[in-house]
């Protein structure tokens, strides 16, 4: 008989092939939450597929219904709809009050369906504003929030043209994720995204020196990796989130920046990523804080432009080709003249 163990309860139960995971633990006395009852109306009876996804019956039209308005992940699945047809671990999703008060929250739309942590490759962008805290000691309070936002909107300019969102700022810094929603050419939109943050820089440097007598310098820096994407904080001030070595190693690369005299930054993987658009200066092997080992960075300096798509309906053979206006102009102007000429030709013989 197939055996289902729920965590956090750390209890199996053994079932006959067929029956349904909340079935089961209501059976073995487990508080299985399950609002609507068990009619696939809440999820409040999610689960976590631990081990054991291919022993669990396909979703069924309730199902799949609830997890698209829900955004699920494949690894979440409502008890009361999941058919047991083997061993299987599952962990149970909704243990207490507050529980309950998140998925609430969720299904009413107060909080995104990025809440539940999902594992993802996306590309990480560092960025930090060099220089800026020796200006700032010299300049008025409205000054220094004034430049930074002035700064951070062309930043945000920059990252946004190239699918990036930026997920934090911390003082004259910001980090930046590519590829959340679709991690499709990710590490080329960071890549690009970097670059139009350094051409942004320049072209706001003449501003800032008019204003306060001095230029300023960014450092970026990139990593392409795995990590876990989440909504963190208060269900009220929840904030999209990534979380992983990924992150610390992206934000140890912009920081090499300072001591190598670079600007822009990317990892191995990202270069891998990228290698046959960007233009490299110098590749560095570089200790980086808390690693261990040595890292190979790359400073790119260019990256060749966006690949233009090619029109959908476009007509390669001449022939299938409508005349334009003016062909139809020059056409009969032609046969005009022919005409004119046959009859000069008809009167002097």
């Amino acid at each position: 008989m197939p055996q289902v163990f729920y965590l956090p309860d750390r209890i199996g139960v053994e079932v006959e092939e067929g029956d349904f995971l909340l079935d089961a633990s209501k059976a073995a006395d487990i508080p299985h939450t399950h609002v609507c009852g068990g009619a696939g109306r809440c999820s409040t009876c999610r689960v976590a597929i631990v081990d054991g996804a291919d022993n669990c019956g396909k979703p069924n039209a309730t199902e799949r219904s609830i997890a698209h308005q829900l955004h699920f992940a494949p690894s979440i699945r409502l008890a009361c709809q999941t058919q047991i047809l083997g061993d299987v671990t599952v962990r149970r999703l909704a243990i207490d009050g507050e529980d309950l008060e998140l998925i609430n929250a969720q299904i009413k739309g107060k909080v995104q369906p990025e809440t539940i942590g999902q594992e993802k490759n996306v590309a990480i962008l560092f960025a930090d504003l060099r220089g800026f805290t020796s200006l700032s000691e010299e300049l008025l309070p409205y000054d220094v929030i004034y430049l930074l936002n002035r700064y951070f909107r062309r930043m945000g300019e920059a990252i946004e043209r190239h699918g990036g969102i930026i997920n934090n700022y911390m003082g004259d810094g910001l980090m930046a994720l590519f590829g959340v929603g679709s991690n499709d050419r990710a590490a080329e939109g960071a890549v690009r995204a970097g670059l139009d943050m350094m051409a942004a820089m320049e072209r706001l440097n003449p501003y800032i020196e008019t204003l306060y007598g001095q230029n300023l310098k960014i450092g970026v820096g990139i990593h392409y990796g795995d990590v876990v994407i989440g909504e963190v904080g208060a269900i009220d001030n929840a904030k999209l989130t990534a979380i992983g070595d990924a992150v610390n190693l992206a934000s140890r690369i912009e920081s090499a920046n300072k001591a190598l005299g670079t600007t822009l930054l990317i990892s191995e993987t990202t270069y891998e990523q990228v290698k046959e658009l960007v233009s490299v200066k110098a590749v560095f092997q570089v200790k980086l804080k808390g690693k261990s080992g040595e890292y190979p960075l790359y400073e790119v300096d260019g990256i060749d432009p966006p690949r233009e798509v090619e029109p959908v309906a476009r007509i390669s053979d001449k022939s299938d080709r409508k005349p334009s206006l003016w062909r139809k102009i020059r056409q009969l102007f032609i046969r005009v003249w022919k005409a004119f000429r046959r009859l000069l030709e008809s009167g002097k013989s």
